[in-house]
């Protein structure tokens, strides 16, 4: 007998308690991956990501937390995708992929035309996980532009095409 979860993805408030140990458990995944000085702070504040400027999601499983992922508008059509973690034990279930549907769908509702990204190089499982939803490797832009341990990414979800940010 299969059992299937459920799973829900709600926004959410960046600061709520279940955002706060979400994206806890997200940095300290990042610490075992990358020495300090390639890692970037903070660099998501809460009012990015409220209503008409992005949003934060959580997704949960039977009512537990155990992913998210922000979004935050950049300007000139593109959307950022930003903070995605899920709960090692739940990875490959589609906690990810379900995450990353809603964030496009909140990015076009906000006239993006683009999702870009950052991610790590060591980060390989969300690199496949971003080609398998239709992104492919961009330059760097930002404060990401030159950063050895940056892997950029971009994925046009509207008719317009835009110039990398």
């Amino acid at each position: 007998m299969v059992l299937h979860m459920t799973l829900a993805v709600s926004a959410e408030p960046y600061d709520s308690h279940d955002a706060r140990a979400l994206v806890a458990a997200l940095d300290a995944h990042l610490s075992e991956r990358y020495l300090p000085a390639q890692r970037f702070g903070p660099n998501l504040r809460q009012e990015e990501t409220e209503s008409g400027r992005g949003v934060f999601l959580v997704a949960r499983v039977e009512g537990r937390p155990v992913g998210c992922g922000a979004l935050r508008v950049l300007g000139g059509g593109d959307a950022e995708v930003k903070r995605m973690w899920v709960d090692p034990a739940v990875r490959g279930q589609g906690v990810a992929k379900a995450v990353l549907a809603r964030l496009q769908d909140e990015a076009l509702e906000l006239g993006a035309t683009r999702l870009v990204l950052e991610t790590g190089i060591h980060q390989t499982e969300a690199i496949g996980l971003y080609r398998s939803s239709g992104f492919e490797r961009v330059e760097c832009w930002g404060e990401y532009a030159g950063v050895p341990t940056s892997f950029c990414m971009a994925k046009s979800i509207g008719s317009a095409s835009c110039p990398t940010p």
